[in-house]
């Protein structure tokens, strides 16, 4: 009697991401993870159903320079002072 034999394709489908945003851990670092060591990841959630977390670190002040904290002190004060511009409509780039 002849063995009869079952052909498999050799290429698996290609893993996407389905989903894709940033997630912060809450004061005792808890975003179901175990030891933790940052704060801040992003996640991408693919199709085969893993999960790709990204730690995402901030940046010190001082490792900004000078004149870009000075920059960001002005804007901050003259948006308190009522000094800013008309809102800019995004619409037009959301995909809906």
């Amino acid at each position: 009697m002849p063995a009869m034999t079952i052909s498999r394709s050799k290429s698996k489908p290609a893993v996407t991401v389905v989903e894709s945003y940033d997630v912060a851990a809450d004061t005792k670092k808890r975003i179901n993870l175990r030891n933790a060591r940052t704060k801040y990841f992003h996640v991408k959630a693919l199709s085969n159903g893993s999960y790709l977390l990204e730690p995402r670190v901030l940046v010190p002040p001082q490792a900004l320079s000078a004149r870009s904290l000075k920059m960001m002190d002005q804007s901050v004060a003259n948006l308190k002072k009522g000094q800013a511009s008309a809102p800019i409509d995004l619409a037009e780039f959301l995909d809906y």
